[in-house]
C-alpha cells in the first residue's frame, strides 16, 4: 500500500504552506481509501483556521513504506462522519464534536469523551460533570444493568464502566471517561516553555520515557538538529527499561486477577528492581529529567553500564523463574485462554495499537514501521500471538521483555562514544512535525504545530490508550461480567493519557 498524497518521515518537518487544503468531500475520500489499502489513521483533529473557521488536520501512515502523509481541511458547524467507512476515526470524531462543536453526521453514537468545554465559545456545550449523559441500553426480559465505578475499590484512577447484561453474560459495555481532564493540550498552545516538558512528561505518568521522547525528537525536528549516537542510545535504553517495569508489572496484576499469587508477588516486587535500573542512571524511577531536546541529561560511564548491567541479568533471571510458574499453571491458562478475544480484522478496523494488537497477529509497531532514533539502527525484533485474547496479551508482553532485555544489554555494551547534548535552535515557524515512538501501551503520537513566531499554535497527543479503549470494550462481548478485571488489566490503559 502506498499513501497517494506527498510524504515525509517520522519527525521530519514540513511547512504548513505543503499540507494540502481539500475540501472536506476530498478529505474524505483520501482518508476512506487510504484506510481502506491498509493505512493507519495516525492523527485526527482540528484547529482554528485564519477564516473563522475550523481546519481539521488529518496524519495517515504507510506501514509498508514507512511514509507519513497529512491532508487537511476547513469545516463549519457539521460534515459527513467518517466513522461508518473509516471506524478508526470513531474516537477521533468524538473529540472534534465535543472541542469545536462541529457535528459528524452521520455518526453511530456522537457523545463526549471527556466532557471538556469546547475550545470555541459561545454556543451549544456538551461539558457537563463527566458521566452524566444518555448511556446505550439492551432492552429485554432479564436484561439488567450494572454500573461500576468511576470510584474503585482499588487505588487507581476514575473510569466509568456501564455494563448491559443477561445473567452473567454481557452484551455490551460503555465506558465513560473524563475524570482526569486536565487540559493539557490547550496548556501546550504558546510554548515551548520552561513548564512544557514537565507537563509532557506528566502526561500519563508511567509512560514518562516515551511521550518526553517524542517531543523532544519534535522539538530536534523543528530546531533541525541531530541528536548525538550516544544520547540516542541511551533514549532507547530508557524507553525499554519503562516497557520492561511496566511489562513486568502487568504479569503481576494479571497473575493476581486469577488469583495466582506467587507469580504475583515475585514480578510486583521485579518491577521495582526494573524501575531502580531507571533511577540508578538518572534519579527518577519513573525517568523524568532524563529525555531533553537535544539529548539527555545523564550519561552511563563503564562503571554504571556493568552494574546496570549485573542487575538486569539477575532481574531478567528472577522474572523467568517467576514468569514459568505462571506459564505452567494450568489453572492460569483455563483463565487467560479464550477470554476477551479480539479478531485480527476487528483490531485492523479499530486501529488498536501496541501489545493489544500485536496479540491478534497484527506487525504494528513503530521501532519497525516509522523508526526513528537509535532504532534506526539497532531493530528489536515484533513479538506477537495469533489469538487475540487474555492470553495473548500477557504472552506478548512475555516476549517483549525478554527482547528489551537483550537490547538494553547489548547497547550497555556497546554505547557509541562521544556527547550527549547538543544545543537546539528555535522551532521554525509555520511548520509542522508528527513523530511516533512505540510506547510501552503502543503508539504514541505527537504533533507540533507553530505559528509565524515558532510558537506552538496546537500541540496534539494522541496516547495509546486513546487508541485502545474501544478495543477493552468490544473485547468484554459475549463474556461473563466476572471477567471483566481481568480483560481491564489484559489491556491496562491510563485514564489520564486519554484524559488529556
Amino acid at each position: 500500500m502506498t499513501i497517494s498524497l506527498p510524504s515525509f518521515h517520522n519527525g521530519e518537518p514540513i511547512s504548513l504552506a505543503s499540507v494540502p487544503l481539500l475540501s472536506i468531500r476530498e478529505f474524505r475520500e483520501e482518508i476512506i481509501a487510504a484506510a481502506g489499502a491498509g493505512a493507519t489513521l495516525t492523527a485526527l483533529f482540528g484547529t482554528p483556521a485564519e477564516s473563522g473557521r475550523v481546519r481539521l488536520f488529518s496524519v495517515l501512515g504507510d506501514p509498508v513504506a514507512g511514509g507519513l502523509a497529512a491532508l487537511s481541511a476547513e469545516v463549519d458547524d457539521a460534515y459527513p462522519c467518517l466513522t461508518v467507512e473509516c471506524p478508526q476515526a470513531h474516537w477521533f470524531e468524538r473529540e472534534i464534536a465535543e472541542q469545536w462543536r462541529i457535528e459528524p453526521q452521520g455518526h453511530p453514537w456522537l457523545k463526549p469523551i471527556r466532557f471538556q468545554a469546547p475550545y470555541r465559545p459561545p454556543g451549544r456545550t456538551w461539558a457537563r460533570l463527566p458521566g452524566v449523559t444518555d448511556f446505550f441500553a439492551v432492552r429485554g426480559p432479564e436484561v439488567h444493568e450494572v454500573a461500576v465505578g468511576p470510584v474503585h475499590a482499588g487505588i487507581i484512577e476514575p473510569g466509568h464502566f456501564r455494563f448491559q447484561c443477561h445473567g452473567e453474560r454481557v452484551f455490551h459495555l460503555e465506558i465513560s471517561l473524563g475524570y482526569q481532564h486536565r487540559g493539557i493540550e490547550p496548556a501546550l498552545v504558546g510554548g515551548p516553555g520552561k513548564r512544557t516538558i514537565h507537563m509532557i512528561e506528566t502526561l500519563s505518568g508511567d509512560t514518562s520515557i516515551g511521550h518526553a521522547t517524542a517531543y523532544c525528537e519534535a522539538m530536534e525536528g523543528l530546531g533541525g538538529v541531530a541528536v548525538p549516537a550516544r544520547a540516542q542510545a541511551l533514549r532507547a535504553v530508557a524507553l525499554e527499561l519503562e516497557r520492561l517495569a511496566n511489562h513486568t508489572g502487568d504479569l503481576a496484576a494479571l497473575a493476581g486477577d486469577v488469583g495466582y499469587l506467587p507469580t504475583a508477588a515475585y514480578c510486583g516486587r521485579i518491577r521495582g528492581d526494573f524501575l531502580n535500573l531507571t533511577a540508578a542512571i538518572c534519579g527518577s524511577r519513573f525517568g523524568r529529567g532524563m529525555v531533553r531536546p537535544g539529548g539527555v541529561l545523564f550519561d552511563v560511564d563503564p562503571r554504571l553500564a556493568a552494574d546496570l548491567t549485573r542487575r538486569l541479568d539477575n532481574a531478567l533471571k528472577d522474572l523467568e523463574d517467576a514468569g514459568r510458574l505462571m506459564w505452567d499453571a494450568p489453572s492460569v491458562q483455563a483463565r487467560f485462554q479464550d477470554t476477551g478475544a479480539i479478531t485480527a480484522e476487528t483490531c485492523a478496523a479499530l486501529g488498536l495499537v501496541g501489545p493489544a494488537a500485536r496479540a491478534c497477529g497484527v506487525e504494528r509497531d513503530i521501532r519497525q514501521d516509522f523508526p526513528s532514533g537509535f532504532f534506526r539502527f539497532a531493530q528489536i525484533p515484533i513479538s506477537r500471538w495469533s489469538t487475540g485474547d487474555v492470553f495473548a496479551r500477557a504472552w506478548v508482553r512475555w516476549l517483549e521483555i525478554q527482547r528489551s532485555g537483550v537490547f538494553v544489554r547489548e547497547q550497555l555494551a556497546s554505547l557509541p562514544h562521544g556527547a550527549i547534548q547538543t544545543p537546539v535552535g528555535a522551532p521554525r515557524p509555520d511548520h509542522l512535525v508528527v513523530v511516533l515512538t512505540e510506547g510501552w501501551r503502543g503508539a504514541i503520537a505527537h504533533v507540533a504545530i507553530t505559528d509565524p513566531n515558532g510558537r506552538f499554535a496546537r500541540y496534539k497527543v494522541i496516547d495509546p490508550s486513546f487508541r485502545n479503549w474501544i478495543g477493552l470494550a468490544i473485547a468484554m462481548r459475549e463474556q461473563q461480567i466476572s471477567d471483566f478485571p481481568l480483560c481491564n488489566k489484559s489491556f491496562n490503559l491510563s485514564y489520564c493519557g486519554h484524559d488529556l
